[in-house]
């Protein structure tokens, strides 16, 4: 009987230690492979060898158009946004056929196609099919807010150029007469937040607009006769009645320092002369009140946040996958 029973003990080791890796394999957990995201695969050396003289071009031809014009500056950079605000930062906005958001109501007035064309053929000549239309304007915008007096910062590469663009989408993107929940909401459906709707908001110390976005907060003003109460009388009454005689006449936003890069747009808003009504109500917010407050204090905080705030926004939604997009060879049209 001891035998037998000793017999069984010796069957019953073998069965746990042959059964035991499996069991250790079950309540192990396997790693779990990383999630590359279509951001993770841009880089600053994306261009390093393919054609390392990109950037440099890139911000000469961008410089020598705004020698010219001062006022592309902002015009750059506003088309930046328009872009990247709409299917993400792929050039579609630079798309030029019927129904695209280039022929958009909402983007009549934007500026700049001309300055990314030059840049695009030199490139072309330089480096054929390499540089998207995607990273030219990306790089265009951070060098016009450089030579307007704002912050450096590095643009990392690799965006390909998207195929669609639909006009209806570019109506989507803010006119100046939202209220502050919906900027907030569409800043958030691409990944932005609060501080950067404020901070990039700033990016209007060197802006214009048309009367037409505001023209309604003169007179008539949501229904009445009177002019909008948060628009300061004397700017309302000795300035812009005067200058606003058509819907396409423009009107720099930062009526003090129109031509510097700093924080007087927010100091503006303290003293009611933001043009546009989305301007002014980041001030009396409780929500973004105290970002307009602490910017407009600190000249190096708005700076170094710009900064930040523009990296974000150059990698919402980016192509940068094989698969993805392509290089076009004329930013106004796809590939054949």
């Amino acid at each position: 009987m001891k035998l037998c029973i000793s017999a069984l003990s010796v069957v019953l080791v073998l069965l746990f230690v042959s059964a035991a890796p499996q069991l250790a394999a079950k309540n192990v957990k396997k790693p779990q492979a990383k999630v590359v995201r279509a951001v993770d695969l841009l880089s600053f050396d994306h261009y390093l060898k393919t054609c390392p003289q990109a950037e440099g071009i890139i911000q000469q031809i961008t410089g020598d158009w705004i020698q010219k014009d001062f006022t592309l500056a902002a015009s750059i950079i506003r088309l930046h946004f328009h872009d990247c605000a709409v299917r993400g930062c792929d050039a579609s906005i630079l798309l030029n056929h019927q129904g695209s958001e280039r022929r958009a109501f909402a983007s009549r007035t934007l500026r700049g196609f001309q300055v990314i064309d030059d840049i695009k053929a030199e490139l072309e000549r330089q480096c054929p099919k390499t540089v998207s239309c995607a990273d030219i304007l990306t790089s265009a915008a951070r060098d016009a807010t450089i030579i307007a007096g704002g912050p450096f910062w590095q643009v990392p590469f690799g965006r390909k150029d998207g195929r669609i663009s639909i006009s209806r989408e570019a109506d989507s993107v803010p006119q100046g007469h939202e209220n502050v929940t919906a900027l907030i909401e569409f800043f958030q459906a691409r990944g932005l937040n609060m501080l950067d709707l404020v901070t990039l908001s700033g990016a209007h110390t060197i802006g214009r607009s048309s009367c037409s976005s505001f023209k309604y907060r003169l007179s008539n003003f949501n229904g009445t006769r009177k002019p909008d109460p948060s628009l300061n009388s004397m700017y309302l009454n000795n300035f812009l009645k005067k200058k606003c005689q058509n819907d396409l006449d423009l009107i720099y936003l930062d009526a003090i320092t129109p031509k510097t890069f700093d924080t007087q747009f927010y100091s503006n808003l303290h003293k009611k002369l933001g043009l546009l009504s989305t301007d002014q109500l980041l001030k009396s917010d409780v929500r973004t009140g105290p970002f307009v407050a602490a910017l407009a204090s600190q000249p190096s905080l708005f700076e170094s946040q710009f900064a930040v705030s523009m990296v974000k926004l150059g990698n919402v939604q980016v192509l940068t996958r094989p698969n993805e997009g392509e290089i076009r060879v004329n930013c106004n049209f796809v590939n054949a």
